[in-house]
């Protein structure tokens, strides 16, 4: 009677498992988007601390022309190649850079924004080149495109300090209280918080590097990349993107 009751545990204990390991239907149609959550106007909390943003409209628009739901996870930006190859996210949407670097990691759709890397700091500063860093101290956020293209650029090694912040509003609030000269960081990004906070930052004349924005899918996972990709298509042929980029930019700033 003890074997026979021992077994029946086990056979409960291994479906228990199995259960727990298996996805539900409702899961398996949820795409689940990692993003920086304090990446404004892509990505962002407003006053409600509801995630809100260009990237946030654009993502559920897609996930709409796919017929699935979707689910915003902020994660740490440092690990976010990590947070896509565990399976723990299933796509990086959030102004995340293409880079010949990245697409040894991640596969990526076609670009749908053009940005650059540039370098802002107080309006009342003296600066005006780049060339006006030299032994002067400069932020910006880890692990991100702004850290590549300070690298590429001969006046990273006339620079006094560089110091790396886990996103960029810290980086903002140290330039504000003079623990920094200068922050490098995306041109989207610091246009969005000068139309909110004008006459406190301004950008250099001169910017670091131009690059494109796209969606990072796991390796491997082509299926979900032609189905995404298709969906943007799609809602740039019918108008939708060119909307919601007019929403948060005041014009239609898609790469068709």
């Amino acid at each position: 009677m003890k074997r026979f009751i021992t077994s029946i545990l086990v056979i409960v204990a291994m479906i228990s498992i199995i259960a727990g390991c298996s996805k539900s239907s409702e899961e398996e149609n949820t795409l689940v988007i990692g993003i920086d959550d304090k990446f404004a106007p892509l990505g962002f909390r407003d006053e409600n601390n509801d995630i809100v943003g260009f990237d946030i409209d654009y993502a559920k628009a897609a996930a709409k022309k796919m017929g699935m739901k979707v689910e915003f996870q902020p994660i740490d930006w440092e690990t976010k190649e990590s947070e896509l190859s565990s399976g723990r996210i299933d796509l990086i949407w959030n102004g995340y850079t293409i880079t010949d670097e990245r697409k040894k990691k991640v596969l990526f759709t076609k670009p749908y924004l053009k940005n650059a890397q540039v370098v802002v700091t107080l309006a009342d500063s003296p600066f005006t080149k780049l060339n006006d860093l030299k032994g002067k101290e400069v932020g910006l956020q880890s692990l991100s495109s702004a850290a590549d293209a300070l690298d590429a650029d001969p006046i990273k090694a006339k620079i006094k300090k560089v110091t790396e912040f886990k996103d960029n509003v810290s980086a903002l609030t140290d330039l504000k209280n003079g623990r920094l000269d200068a922050v490098v960081i995306d041109e989207i990004v610091i246009n969005y918080y000068m139309t909110k906070e004008e006459g406190t930052f301004k950008v250099l004349e001169e910017s670091l590097a131009p690059e494109e924005y796209g969606i990072g899918v796991k390796k491997g996972n082509e299926e979900l990349l032609n189905k995404l990709q298709k969906a943007l298509d799609e809602m740039n042929e019918d108008g939708t993107a060119g909307e919601i980029s007019k929403k948060w930019f005041g014009e239609d700033k898609l790469i068709k």
